[in-house]
């Protein structure tokens, strides 16, 4: 069978990194504050010259060098974002340009902090179907452009970055290595739980990110457990085989209640949160690239995507590294 098969995985993060203490300075809030409530002690913020689409392609230049590729093998680029550089045209055109690539596919798709399991499933079904060979799925925001710096229950959770996988078809066996299943979700009666108040056709301003936190929560550890028991059903596995769970680092009390809901031990949680806060789409990958460098994913390992945004929309992938 044709599988979606990683081959490599990269990431980026801007220059500056904010310390708690150092965004107390400015935010009324505590060091103590945040890890309490989100587990998270530090986060990356983009500067003058950095955007999403040059973190980007940072990331897509280090999955490439991981993967052994060259542009001139790359057929397929897809970037999740919800900050892009411009309306249009799609960040993901301005990342091949850099790359050096033209005239293959490459849009942007925008789910939030889901995006890049939407990203994911989007070039896997092009792989499977014959549209593309190589692909490059990247998750990169600057989330940092669209907070409010003067509500402290939302600026103090997020963080800019990115992170990008390389995918090939691979004809494999049954239990061969890649991309397993994937389920995608979305509520968008939910939109104002968590959304951004402006946009080109409303407001004709950027606007800012506004949450109802109580609720997310809520949702979050529901929809996430459901997911992940969809996807482990539709390969045939039970929650047990899992080596690990890589998941939306949205907070860190997301991450243990949605393994308590599941029966997973914490270990088995890739957590990053406490480094990079919620850098949205870009946070799987983000998290995947950590984990598979410093030793604890290995090849043949069964692995967990999952992640919930704005939308509302949540997805899950399964995978066999």
């Amino acid at each position: 069978m044709i599988r979606s098969v990683i081959l490599g995985s990269g990431s980026a993060l801007p220059k500056r990194c904010v310390s708690n203490d150092e965004l107390a300075q400015t935010v009324d809030t505590s060091d103590e504050w945040i890890r309490e409530r989100t587990g998270i002690t530090q986060r990356y913020i983009a500067g003058e010259g950095e955007t999403t689409g040059t973190l980007a392609t940072a990331a897509a230049q280090a999955a490439m060098a991981d993967a052994g590729v060259t542009i001139e093998q790359i057929d397929l680029i897809v970037l999740a974002t919800a900050t892009p550089d411009n309306t249009f045209p799609a960040t993901a055109t301005q990342v091949q340009s850099a790359l050096g690539g033209s005239g293959f596919a490459a849009f942007d798709v925008a789910a939030v902090c889901s995006g890049f399991l939407y990203a994911m499933g989007t070039a896997d079904s092009m792989i499977r179907s014959g549209m593309a060979k190589r692909a490059i799925v990247i998750g990169a925001e600057t989330f940092s452009r669209i907070l409010d710096w003067e509500d402290r229950t939302t600026c103090v959770l997020f963080g800019d970055g990115a992170g990008a996988l390389v995918l090939e078809a691979q004809e494999v066996a049954e239990d061969g290595p890649g991309v397993l299943a994937t389920r995608l979700h979305a509520e968008g009666e939910h939109c104002e739980m968590l959304y951004v108040d402006g946009g080109p056709s409303t407001t004709g301003e950027v606007g800012k990110l506004r949450m109802k936190g109580r609720e997310v929560f809520r949702h979050a550890v529901t929809n996430l457990s459901s997911v992940l028991g969809e996807v482990l059903d539709e390969a045939g596995y039970v929650p047990a085989d899992i080596d690990w769970v890589v998941p939306h680092q949205a907070n860190q009390r997301i991450l243990d209640a949605t393994a308590k809901k599941l029966g997973l031990p914490k270990e088995k949680l890739v957590v990053t949160v406490a480094q990079h806060a919620n850098t949205s789409a870009a946070s799987v990958p983000l998290a995947y690239d950590v984990a598979r460098k410093d030793g604890r994913i290995k090849k043949g390992d069964l692995i967990a995507l999952e992640a919930m945004g704005g939308g509302f929309t949540w997805g899950a992938s399964l995978l066999r590294a």
